[in-house]
């Protein structure tokens, strides 16, 4: 056991903070070699351009490795297996592995797969932490009420089932061991309390939870937790292996798209746009980078829901194409043609 490398498998939804967290175990690893394994979702490797960022030794290239051709928890065998396998034969190896998972990724097959043998004598779950945003769940975006669904159900056949975004929500915090309370800046301390009781509900026995304020969470409490996540699957089950009995799942309740833009005239311009379309539309995450007449340094664009975030990440290289590029996440079916109409130029 001694001789297993930890993994900590980072989810949570769709703009919970997993790469701001990633980044800010990677900026204080005090000298631990960490290997990254990211599944982006989407065409433009925001996520990792993002960690790229960070400014640290940590963030090497050759120890960042994407899967951007969907979701990990469907693509086990294809491409996350010989991902590790690459990862074992490295020489040093790694200390310790990072995987963040897609926004719209179920766990539970991922952490099944660490039971496979090609997996289970090299490393082995440290621990499954999941985000959640605090600001939206106080918002009631993303959160579900069990009390009112219940008292629906007697009053409507219709409402047998929960929505998908609410089952996936469910089934990532089922399947944590730490739950990181993200965001708590951004609301009150009575609205806080009301977060940490919807969900209480969720979690298994024995789930801690942490809050945190953009990602920075004591290291201590994220790594070397040495649970052995894999050897205790009992209780972690989703919604869908409940019902099916074990069958994956797929994504259909989802869309995504990317898009490219010319440099817009104005920042200010191109926010108000990316909101409007937002609202319009009902995206539910939009993250990229933009291209702004004039100035020397792209603007990272990360954005939930109506809430929207930049800033100037890095200088444009001398050979970059400086374009606008933005990926669209939401319920299915998005429509392409007009959210790429309300984004363009005017």
């Amino acid at each position: 056991m001694t001789d297993k490398i930890p993994a900590t498998v980072v989810t949570g939804f769709l703009g919970a903070g997993k790469t701001t967290l990633v980044r800010h175990v990677l900026a204080n690893a005090n000298g631990r070699r960490i290997a990254l394994i990211i599944n982006e979702f989407g065409d433009v490797g925001v996520d990792r351009e993002v960690l790229r960022g960070c400014g640290d030794e940590n963030c090497a290239d050759e120890d960042m490795i994407e899967l951007a051709n969907g979701c990990i928890c469907c693509t086990v065998a294809d491409e996350f297996i010989p991902t590790m396998q690459a990862l074992f034969a490295r020489s040093p190896r790694p200390d310790h592995i990072i995987i963040e998972t897609s926004g719209l990724a179920l766990p539970q097959p991922l952490v099944r797969a660490f039971n496979w043998p090609q997996i289970k004598s090299e490393v082995t779950i440290d621990g499954i932490v999941t985000l959640v945003d605090a600001a939206a769940l106080s918002e009631g975006r993303f959160a579900a009420d069990h009390a009112a669904l219940d008292r629906q159900r007697l009053a409507d056949e219709m409402l047998d089932h929960e929505t998908p975004l609410g089952e996936l929500f469910e089934d990532q915090l089922v399947c944590a061991d730490l739950v990181v309370v993200n965001k708590t800046d951004l609301i009150s301390a009575e609205e806080l309390a009301g977060v940490e009781k919807q969900l209480s509900s969720h979690l298994r026995a024995g789930t801690r939870t942490v809050k945190a304020a953009k990602g920075v969470v004591d290291m201590a409490v994220l790594l070397g937790l040495g649970l052995a996540s894999e050897d205790n699957l009992t209780g972690r089950e989703s919604h869908h292996e409940l019902e099916h009995d074990g069958t994956l799942h797929e994504h259909d309740d989802f869309d995504s798209f990317s898009l490219e833009l010319p440099p817009t005239a104005s920042r200010d311009a191109l926010l108000d746009s990316i909101q409007r379309t937002i609202l319009k539309h009902d995206i539910l995450r939009l993250k990229g980078f933009a291209a702004i007449a004039g100035a020397p340094s792209r603007l990272a664009i990360q954005a939930v829901g109506p809430r929207i975030n930049t800033w100037f990440d890095r200088e444009w290289e001398a050979d970059e194409a400086r374009t606008t590029s933005l990926v669209v996440i939401g319920q299915n079916p998005l429509d392409r043609e007009a959210i790429e109409a309300g984004l363009g130029p005017a």
